[in-house]
């Protein structure tokens, strides 16, 4: 089954979500760019913000989700939004390249995508920059309890070879990215989010790295799971007077490609 995004869940926290993109992009040096690229869009507010930075540039936004691409095209005419898959638009041939590729959270949904950085670095010219930032929280209670309970008897059959996020550490990236002969910056932050409203956890994961495997159930078991899910997160992420923090890790990589063509 391949799971549907919803961008009106996705933006309950876009704020949160819209922070390390904007401390990422403010890493890249380019200055008068002719062509950006942002790999995995989504409802394109974050890509406006490239728009904005770069009048001049044409800025295009590609992702595998129509839902979101339909909602980027709604929201900002200034930028070419398409439906594509990364790994295509890596491997295409084009030999003219563009001066700055960002993705954003995108690359821990690509299985293998330590392997897809010599495609992405080609795709970029000499001089350019590639930029992009993962989610490194894969080992927290909101990923391990989906995952615990994705595989109890009950919801096992339905939920086995889902989609599941990923990431490496930074200096994995960093060390990939400097044998392409890249000058890399690579580190990670810690955000505290604190979040409100009723269940905020689950409303934020089911937004993101825990909706491929909420559809992958019928509706006679969506529901016992999402209770049990909530109950469970609920435990793990306790309220407080100023709301239920949500610890959130982030692995950060700009690279500039060096000026020689070899």
């Amino acid at each position: 089954m391949t799971h549907r995004w919803d961008p009106d869940r996705y933006l309950t926290y876009a704020d949160e979500r819209g922070r390390p993109f904007v401390e990422l992009l403010a890493r890249v040096g380019a200055e008068r760019p002719a062509s950006v690229v942002d790999l995995g869009c989504g409802p394109g507010n974050l890509t406006s913000l490239l728009a904005d930075r770069w009048p001049a540039a044409e800025v295009v936004g590609l992702d595998s989700s129509p839902e979101m691409v339909e909602r980027a095209r709604a929201a900002d005419d200034r930028i070419a939004f398409d439906v594509a898959d990364l790994r295509d638009w890596a491997a295409a041939t084009d030999d003219t390249g563009v001066d700055v590729l960002v993705s954003n959270a995108t690359l821990q949904w690509v299985p293998g995508h330590l392997d897809l950085l010599p495609a992405l670095v080609g795709r970029v010219r000499p001089g350019g920059w590639l930029a992009f930032q993962v989610p490194g929280n894969f080992d927290e209670p909101s990923h391990t309890i989906r995952r615990d309970l994705a595989a109890e008897a009950a919801y096992a059959q339905h939920t086995l070879g889902v989609a599941v996020p990923s990431s490496h550490d930074p200096a994995a990236y960093l060390d990939r990215l400097t044998a392409l002969g890249c000058t890399v910056d690579a580190w990670e932050t810690t955000y505290l989010h604190v979040l409100t409203g009723e269940d905020p956890v689950f409303t934020w994961v089911s937004g993101t790295g825990a909706r491929p495997t909420q559809q992958a159930l019928p509706d006679d078991l969506r529901a016992d799971f999402e209770a049990e899910f909530k109950r469970r997160l609920r435990a793990a992420y306790p309220q407080h007077d100023h709301g239920v923090v949500l610890p959130f890790r982030r692995i950060f990589v700009v690279a500039r490609r060096s000026d020689s063509e070899e």
